[in-house]
């Protein structure tokens, strides 16, 4: 598989987007190529040479997106090979999962402010500001999901 100037480039930006998240490199870059590639699912031995990466990263890197549940692989009758794919259906699960990570993140930030030292007064004041945005984000994103899959039916 041969990919385009336009693709390689969206590659690396799909790629420095995911690594700017906390990814992997490698994992960033497979994310990057089963985004642009002609093909919606890859086997092992195309997204190595694709990415021109050795097969230990490649390996590593696709277990670490399955167990993030980021791709999943499929099979083929009579052929051996696993191909790779995009998870992007599931964005809603990813969404609510994120919704719930902060949800979470909050309730300890609420703990944390609670044994805070009272004359840290600035910090404690941005620290409450942010549980507060949180709250507020964690309102209204249910909503607006609604609200959005509402629009599209």
């Amino acid at each position: 598989m041969v990919l385009s100037e336009k693709q390689k480039v969206m590659v690396e930006k799909v790629g420095i987007s995911h690594e700017m998240a906390g990814m992997q490199p490698a994992a960033a870059r497979i994310m990057g190529l089963l985004y642009v590639a002609d093909k919606p699912e890859l086997t092992f031995d195309e997204i190595t040479d694709c990415l021109q990466i050795a097969k230990s990263a490649t390996s590593n890197a696709l277990n670490l997106l399955l167990q993030a549940d980021h791709i999943e692989y499929i099979t083929y009758l009579g052929d051996r090979k696993r191909y790779f794919r995009l998870k992007v259906s599931n964005w809603r699960d990813g969404f609510a999962k994120r919704i719930e990570g902060m949800t979470k993140f909050n309730e300890i930030l609420r703990q944390v402010l609670e044994v805070r030292p009272p004359d840290t007064l600035e910090f404690n004041s941005n620290l409450k500001e942010l549980i507060d945005f949180l709250d507020f984000v964690n309102q209204e994103l249910p909503l607006l999901l609604q609200k959005w899959e509402n629009r599209n039916k």
